[in-house]
């Protein structure tokens, strides 16, 4: 028997830059990335807390790669920084992931207006940074663009209007810039994660990756790992089709709260 060609899903010898990577979906993407031949740039705002990742890569069998850089994504200075600091690394970018990103939970009328020009600043501005900063290099590599959004940004989510507003709006993003950057070789897309057992949920929550069962489809909650496995496969040849598009990952879907009152 032939056995099956899957080439066109590898991200080998690819460089990444990976923002928000110390821990969670971002430490499970570049990880991924890393075991599949990528070079992976991985940044946080504190040095102290992504080191220790990009050590456990370069300390792995995996093949790719890992450099840690201290950003701080709402800073322009450093986000040019950290794509310099990525192409003196390793001669170019092939993949920006823009997954940093942070919220709150408070009722709208509690939100300060220093509260919510945070969370927007950090997952609206923060994407903007990095995509402009990014261009010109993955123009020259026809590169991808994977911008992170929620289901709060499709839906709404209560308690978290700041939050949600800024993903709606890197879901748009994603649309309107998709359509720009096409003539320059540069694809872009979206992911949109439900609920996600990363460390902070399970601290926020008592949720942990560990308790998960993935016997049964009837799956409410995701794991950092199947997050990066669309990650990967958006990075890859295996998804050329597909451009300025935002995929939900959220589990089965909840069809009774979706029906109307009889």
């Amino acid at each position: 028997m032939t056995a099956p060609n899957t080439e066109q899903f590898s991200v080998e010898g690819q460089t990444a830059i990976i923002t928000g990577a110390s821990s969670g979906i971002g430490r499970s993407i570049a990880e991924e990335f890393a075991a599949g031949g990528s070079n992976v740039v991985i940044c946080s705002r504190e040095q102290d807390n992504v080191d220790p990742v990009a050590e456990e890569i370069n300390d792995s069998e995996r093949p790719g790669e890992a450099l840690a850089v201290e950003c701080d994504v709402t800073d322009r200075d450093a986000v040019e920084a950290l794509v310099e600091a990525t192409v003196e690394e390793f001669g170019g970018v092939d993949c920006l992931v823009n997954n940093a990103g942070a919220s709150f939970m408070a009722d709208f009328d509690e939100i300060s207006e220093n509260g919510w020009k945070t969370i927007v600043d950090i997952n609206l501005h923060g994407t903007f940074h990095c995509t402009q900063a990014a261009a010109e290099y993955l123009e020259e590599s026809d590169g991808t663009i994977i911008n992170f959004a929620s289901v709060a940004g499709q839906k709404g989510s209560p308690y978290m209007s700041h939050y949600a507003a800024a993903k709606a709006a890197v879901i748009n993003f994603t649309t309107t810039i998709a359509h720009e950057y096409a003539d320059r070789g540069i694809r872009v897309n979206c992911i949109a994660p439900g609920f996600v057992a990363t460390p902070g949920v399970e601290s926020q929550m008592g949720v942990s990756a560990d308790n998960i069962d993935r016997s049964a489809v009837d799956r409410r909650i995701g794991l950092s790992e199947e997050i990066a496995d669309i990650t990967q496969f958006l990075a890859s040849e295996a998804s050329s089709y597909i451009v300025g598009e935002t995929i939900t990952a959220k589990g089965v879907p909840n069809i009774m709260e979706e029906m109307p009152d009889a």
